[in-house]
């Protein structure tokens, strides 16, 4: 049966390519880009019944306007793969004062879910990316208060999509599925390529864990779990993401974030 599926960041990398692969297999695809050009190439590339969505998020009025955009065409999609991230970036900080990493990869795909999940099918799914490179959030980073190196506000804004996706699997125990997935560490992806200079392993990697996450029966039951695509398991994600006091601290946190940016 064919799937409304909607994956953030799938004009290159990863996401373009899990794309195709699903799109491939008769679902239909929402794609999302910041680039405009970038986002009608993938359009060709995808093909099938493929859509294009327009937004910039490290900006939170671009979040809100594709949401509703999305809304306005959808009164349903099956699965939501948060894939859009960023690590080195030439501007870390964002216009309302966030650290951009925290921004695109914690922030704007928390949001998206959240404002999203009316329209996501109960027996649906929501896969967030995470990483191997997952480390305890400094909070006043978060809240935009202290400046941090690259590694440093990647791997934290990791560790806190992996906790929001936990806390949002308890709220949720009649679904949709949520589960944070890192998909493979060093694949080859822009990302990757920038941030250390090597070429990576196959994409294809991470886009198979990518669409099982989405569809696949080995995630009906997983919600609120962390798969670890290095070990090809559900494992434990890093201690800060098990211990209770910072998991309650970075969700006062996120929340209190997402207030102010409205």
């Amino acid at each position: 049966m064919s799937k409304t599926i909607f994956i953030t960041g799938s004009t290159d990398g990863i996401g373009l390519l899990t794309a195709k692969n699903l799109a491939s297999e008769g679902h239909r695809i929402l794609l999302h880009g910041r680039s405009a050009s970038k986002l009608d190439a993938a359009l060709k590339e995808v093909g099938g019944a493929s859509e294009g969505y327009l937004a910039d998020l490290s900006r939170m009025a671009d979040v809100h306007a594709l949401v509703a955009e999305i809304r306005k065409v959808h009164g349903q999609i099956d699965a939501l793969i948060n894939n859009a991230g960023v690590f080195k970036i030439k501007d870390a900080v964002t216009a309302d004062g966030y650290d951009a990493r925290f921004m695109v990869n914690t922030f704007a795909p928390y949001v998206l879910t959240l404002e999203l999940l009316p329209i996501i099918a109960p027996s649906g799914r929501v896969v967030n990316l995470s990483s191997a490179a997952q480390a305890p959030v400094d909070l006043a980073a978060l809240q935009g208060r202290a400046p941090l190196g690259d590694m440093e506000a990647y791997a934290q804004s990791k560790l806190a999509i992996t906790i929001w996706s936990q806390e949002m699997a308890r709220d949720l125990p009649n679904g949709p599925v949520v589960v944070a997935v890192n998909p493979g560490s060093l694949l080859a992806s822009k990302m990757v390529k920038e941030g250390f200079g090597v070429a990576g392993s196959d994409l294809q990697i991470g886009a198979d864990i990518l669409r099982e996450a989405a569809l696949g029966a080995s995630f009906a039951s997983a919600s609120g779990k962390y798969f670890d695509n290095d070990t090809g398991r559900f494992a434990q994600p890093h201690a800060a993401a098990l211990d209770a006091g910072h998991r309650t601290e970075v969700m006062q946190a996120i929340r209190e974030v997402v207030a102010k940016l409205g």
